[in-house]
Parts: C-alpha cells; sequence; structure tokens
C-alpha cells in the first residue's frame, strides 16, 4: 500500500513507532517533519538545543508559528536567554511531551541535530546527578585556564570523553560526574538501547550543496536582520547566558555589537563555524547504525521517508 494512501489506511497511529528525524543542519529536517506530521497525524517536538530560546528566532532557522502548518510544537521558546538547562531535564521533558501527544491519538515527531539531546530522548540512558558548588568551581576554572587545560585534566581520568569533548560546557560536565560518581563520565553512555520502539530518518547529501545551502542561509538571516537580533537579546541578557550568547552566529554578531568585526566578517565566521558543526553532527549520528538514511535531493524525500516509518509499525523499528 502506498504511504500517500493516508496513516489510517495503514494501521492504527499507536503501531506507529516514535519517530526521529536527524541530521546536519541545513538538511531540511523541519521541513520533512512537517510533511510526516501532515501525513501521520503529528506533533513535533524539538531537539534543536538552541531552539528552546525565546527570541533567538533567526539565527536558529526556527520555524514561525504561521510556518508550522497548524501543527503543534513542544520544547520550544521555553528558555530565556539568560537561562540553561541540562540533557536530564530535557529527556524528562521530551518524554512527558512524547506522553502527552501519544495520549491524544497522535504520533510524535523528535526533529533536531542536537545529538545527545535527541539520544537522550529515545534510548535508555542514565544520567548521573549535579553538585551546583562543583559546577560553578569547575566553571570558574574553564573561564580562567581554558578549554584545554580542562581537557588536559579529564584526560587523566577519562581518556575517551577527553577525544570526543570540544567544548566547555561538556568538559565541565564530565569533570563534575567523575568527581561525584568516582567513574568516567563516558562509563554512562550505554549500549544502543530504544526506550520505545523508534524509526532514525536522517538527512543528508552532497557536502559541496551542503556548503552552499548553510552559507546561502547565514546570507539570508543577516539579510533578515540577524543583528538587529542579537542588539535585541543583550537587554533581555543575552551576555549572561553560558549558552545562548556561545551559539552559532549569536557569538559572531556580538562582535559586531561591540565594533570587534564587521557583518561581512561575521557573516563568514558564521558560515565557517556552521560548515564545522554540521560535520561534527555527521560524525555523531553516522555512528548511530539504526539511522536510516535518504538524501534529501531524492524524488518524493517524503513518501520514501513514510515508508520507512510504515515499514517499521509494530515496533520492528
Amino acid at each position: 500500500m502506498s504511504p500517500a494512501a493516508g496513516p489510517r489506511a495503514a494501521g492504527s497511529l499507536a503501531e506507529l513507532p516514535l519517530v526521529a528525524v536527524v541530521g546536519p543542519t541545513g538538511s531540511g529536517k523541519s521541513e520533512l517533519a512537517l510533511e510526516l506530521a501532515e501525513r501521520f497525524d503529528g506533533e513535533i517536538i524539538n531537539a534543536d538545543s538552541m531552539q528552546f530560546y525565546r527570541g533567538m528566532d533567526i539565527g536558529t532557522a526556527k520555524l514561525m508559528p504561521g510556518q508550522r502548518r497548524g501543527i503543534s510544537h513542544h520544547l520550544m521558546d521555553f528558555l530565556s536567554v539568560r537561562e540553561d538547562t541540562t540533557v536530564a531535564a530535557f529527556q524528562q521533558e521530551a518524554r512527558a511531551a512524547m506522553a502527552d501527544i501519544r495520549s491524544r491519538g497522535k504520533l510524535p515527531l523528535l526533529v533536531g541535530g542536537s545529538g545527545l539531546y535527541n539520544r537522550a530522548a529515545i534510548d535508555v540512558l542514565e544520567f548521573p546527578g549535579t553538585d551546583a558548588q562543583l559546577r560553578a568551581a569547575l566553571e570558574a576554572e574553564l573561564d580562567s585556564h581554558g578549554l584545554p587545560a580542562l581537557l588536559a585534566r579529564l584526560r587523566t581520568v577519562d581518556p575517551v570523553s577527553a577525544d570526543r569533548i570540544g567544548d566547555g560546557k561538556r568538559a565541565v560536565r564530565a569533570l563534575e560526574v567523575h568527581e561525584l560518581t568516582g567513574r568516567p563520565f563516558s562509563s554512562f553512555m550505554p549500549n544502543r538501547s530504544y526506550v520505545q520502539p523508534t524509526v532514525q530518518i536522517g538527512l543528508n547529501g552532497d557536502r559541496a550543496e551542503l556548503h552552499g545551502r548553510l552559507a546561502a542561509r547565514v546570507h539570508a538571516m543577516v539579510e533578515r536582520g540577524l543583528l538587529e537580533e542579537v542588539a535585541a537579546l543583550i537587554p533581555e541578557g543575552l551576555r549572561a547566558g553560558r549558552t545562548a550568547r556561545k551559539a552559532l552566529g549569536y557569538a559572531q554578531f556580538l562582535r559586531v555589537v561591540d565594533g570587534e568585526s564587521s557583518v561581512a566578517e561575521a557573516s563568514e565566521q558564521t558560515i565557517v563555524a556552521t560548515r564545522q558543526f554540521a560535520r561534527r553532527q555527521l560524525t555523531w549520528f553516522r555512528a548511530d547504525p539504526r539511522v536510516q538514511w535518504l538524501d534529501w535531493a531524492q524524488p518524493e524525500l517524503h513518501c520514501a521517508a513514510a515508508k520507512l516509518v510504515l515499514a517499521a509499525r509494530g515496533g520492528h523499528g
């Protein structure tokens, strides 16, 4: 039966797996998710950690309400730029949203390229506790000595995590976990096991085309007012937010506001950083053999994706 026949013709929505649409930034995840949500009477759960923030719209390519085709989106715009969250907190919120969507007879679709957040939502994954005082001390150490010093320290107790981590937030977390539990942070990453039947659909394509897409998207963001958006968020506390101020585009255009860079320089820096980020995303998702990859340029992409969902119904994803 063709997927175009619709979800009810293929059986109950309750038989369909959780759908996770993953892949690098700029690959078309949001558009495909909308198509699948329309086809399978679904609602979307955001797994892009930068789209958690209110007001960070242009620079995160967030779909505005008028672009969402009337489809409910969850876990967007629930943090101020001053605030932060944890992967463990996201896990609880995402799973609560999944249960709520299922309880109303609809299909949950998890969409985003933040790899660890995606995995926290779909996999059996344990999160150790936190200690605010210890974390504050480690963050102060990061600020005063820099990431290389923290990674060197981490390498003595958890070389696996030290080799994987490339940002200060995760380095602080890895050291915090080790000091609290005596176990390396890497030991909390178990074998891949879904917490409920799931199908992961990955989008990928020609690398040169992706680079072109990313450059065009950054230029379009600038034309739409990225600099003005960044400036407007400063009174809201953007500089005080440990995560928000480091987001792609926002970090670069804060320097324009401060007179340390030109718009052209910030645009090019954002393009380069976004390409590097996309490469890291691909590395993360390619390491998961369960992801079923589709070329974003293939004809009838949404039909091919729908077939993957239908093939996995009944828990066989």
